[in-house]
């Protein structure tokens, strides 16, 4: 996840170092680290992982490289704690629009309108679908980030097979394989938005959503 705002920033554990960051005078450790966040967090998802360097990240949030170092043990820590970062704010997202719903209709359609709400927002440099599944792809096999991408993308399904069972709860066999069905569809229409640059087809995808909910 989704998927998150990638101008946002997020607080990922830092490597426990005990050396003084290289900040200015007058800005605090906290604040280069959430310069720090946010600029990779930009980079990453314009970009791509691989192809942003750590001089741009520094560049752009305005810190000393060193600073990276004493908040991150390395690039690979950064690139986790961005994959953390983008999975909570998803959450962030989901419990929003969940504030509203009164029953497991409205819960499954609040996790297709979080997904939305993240094509929504202004990117620097346009909307290119989901953050995770974007670093998943450049990530080796067995590497732990495409661990935390599965988790999150499990989680989104659990989501939806919770609300579906409020909905029927007579028919659990059919909520397990309706959440399975729903999420395929919200995943395909994220991947269309992606590439497409814009956010209409995860609202068809909502549409038809909403439709087979009213079928049942």
């Amino acid at each position: 996840m989704s998927d998150i705002p990638a101008a946002a920033s997020a607080s990922p554990p830092g490597d426990g170092s005990a050396k003084r960051p290289a900040t200015s005078p007058g800005r605090p450790r906290g604040q280069a680290r959430t310069r720090l966040l946010a600029a990779a967090a930009r980079r990453f998802y314009a970009d791509g992982v691989s192809a942003t360097g750590i001089d741009t990240i520094t560049a752009e949030a305005g810190v000393a490289k060193m600073s990276l170092y004493n908040n991150f043990a390395s690039k690979a820590d950064l690139v986790m704690a961005y994959l953390d970062a983008r999975h909570e704010e998803w959450l962030g997202l989901y419990r929003r629009r969940l504030e509203d719903v009164r029953d497991g209709r409205g819960g499954v359609l609040a996790v297709f309108d979080a997904y939305a709400d993240h094509a929504a927002f202004a990117y620097q440099d346009g909307f290119r679908g989901c953050g995770l599944l974007n670093a998943a792809a450049e990530l080796p096999v067995g590497h732990e980030g495409r661990d935390v991408v599965r988790r999150h993308k499990e989680e989104v399904e659990a989501l939806l097979h919770g609300h579906l069972r409020d909905s029927l709860p007579d028919r659990p066999e059919e909520a397990g394989a309706m959440a399975e069905q729903l999420s395929f569809l919200l995943e395909g229409a994220m991947a269309r938005a992606g590439l497409e640059g814009a956010g209409t087809r995860l609202e068809h995808a909502r549409t038809m959503a909403a439709d087979l909910l009213d079928r049942l």
